[in-house]
């Protein structure tokens, strides 16, 4: 009796040590999987070797005020190479409604440029701030728009609503951006190198009373598209600003 006591006791022993194992790998295997379902949500909007997927805004191909070097799209047409102060923005050949935009970008000194959504390209529409509200992209040092308020700062939507902190690495090094913006659940953020910054509605009353108190209060099309394209401005100085490992999940 002594004997079968201590065997069951023993084959108890075993099996409790060995389900943790068990339970471990397991474990594991739903970690790894999650990976891959959440990896395989995002789609590649900017592989770093071609232009496939972008055009400059109003329909042309990308010209050679941008170039792609070191797995980055650089913007860096001089004063002298524009003709009539034209302007080089490039968008998305596809439009998107609710998704995060996950995209990095570094500016040079006196840098000025901008990631826009509800992008809409017409004859009417001559620049696609136009239509696109804007996540400011600044040096915050040395750019004017700078001393014009907190609202016109890096990270903020312009011009609306100011970051809550000031997170950005200095110029010349890279930064990374998660525009988040969901017209069902009717919300919108900036997260900075980690940290949410701006929080904002993206249509209805709220919006509408916060274009109203901005310089767009009288823009008829301004910020009426939910379904647009993404746009990343040429504000016209010949400066250097860069895009890199671009990617979107769509919600």
């Amino acid at each position: 009796m002594r004997k079968l006591v201590l065997l069951t006791v023993l084959m108890v022993a075993v099996a409790c040590k060995e389900k943790p194992k068990e339970s471990a790998k397991e474990a594991e295997e739903i970690v790894e999987t999650k990976v891959q379902e959440e990896e395989s949500d995002w789609t590649i909007l900017f592989d770093g070797s071609s232009w496939d997927g972008w055009h400059i805004y109003s329909g042309r191909e990308i010209e050679e005020a941008w170039s792609l070097e070191d797995g980055a799209m650089l913007l860096n047409k001089t004063s002298e190479q524009r003709k009539g102060g034209e302007r080089f923005n490039i968008v998305t050949d596809k439009e998107y409604t609710n998704f995060v935009l996950s995209v990095e970008w570094m500016v040079s000194s006196g840098a000025n440029s901008g990631i826009m959504w509800g992008v809409a390209e017409g004859e009417e529409y001559p620049e696609p701030y136009i239509t696109g509200p804007e996540i400011q992209v600044l040096d915050n040092i040395d750019h004017p728009d700078a001393k014009n308020g907190t609202s016109h700062q890096a990270g903020a939507l312009y011009d609306m609503v100011s970051p809550s902190q000031n997170v950005v690495k200095p110029v010349g090094e890279w930064n990374h951006y998660l525009i988040s913006i969901d017209h069902e659940a009717n919300e919108g953020s900036v997260v900075l190198n980690g940290v949410k910054i701006v929080e904002f509605p993206v249509n209805g009353e709220a919006w509408d009373a916060m274009v109203a108190n901005s310089k767009f209060a009288t823009w008829e099309a301004f910020g009426k598209f939910k379904t647009g394209k993404i746009a990343f401005q040429d504000h016209g100085e010949p400066i250097v600003i860069g895009y890199r490992n671009i990617k979107i999940k769509e919600l």
